[in-house]
């Protein structure tokens, strides 16, 4: 993809967990397939990831209007402060995107910002795709509260 022809979208959250849990949880099926693509009305049925560059991950969304397939393979990982990956829904396998995460340290937890960069032919998606990642790393927080909640409890 030529930058020109790209648009980006941001989200960030941040978390009351270090980076380094914050990095593995994307990484770590049992963990991803209860906040990675799952939408409100559905859940993932299955959670394959091959954490290391040039893995790959497959992830199936089961929705009351049929499966979705979300795939990739791992670009650059730089545990716990970066990973890239390409990033496709198979309904739409022509065009594979690029997803980045930057995790920074705040002292007692983190901030997770990802940048989904995608061709500029699916600029009427980009606010939709913003509120999918939006979701997935609220969801992620979730999750995460829910662990330490199991762990001191």
């Amino acid at each position: 993809m030529l930058a020109a022809n790209t648009i980006k979208c941001r989200v960030s959250h941040t978390y009351k967990a270090s980076p380094a849990v914050v990095y593995d949880a994307w990484l770590n099926p049992e963990i991803a397939r209860r906040f990675l693509f799952a939408t409100n009305d559905g859940h993932v049925i299955r959670a394959d990831i091959d954490p290391r560059v040039g893995g790959r991950f497959f992830i199936v969304d089961r929705r009351p209007t049929g499966d979705a397939f979300h795939q990739g393979v791992f670009l650059e990982l730089k545990r716990p402060r970066h990973m890239a990956f390409s990033f496709t829904v198979e309904e739409h396998d022509h065009n594979c995107d690029r997803v980045e995460i930057d995790i920074e340290s705040l002292g007692s937890g983190s901030r997770l910002t990802l940048t989904h960069t995608m061709c500029a032919e699916w600029a009427e998606h980009e606010e939709k795709t913003r509120q999918g990642w939006a979701h997935v790393v609220e969801s992620l927080g979730k999750e995460l509260e829910q662990q330490q909640f199991k762990a001191t409890g």
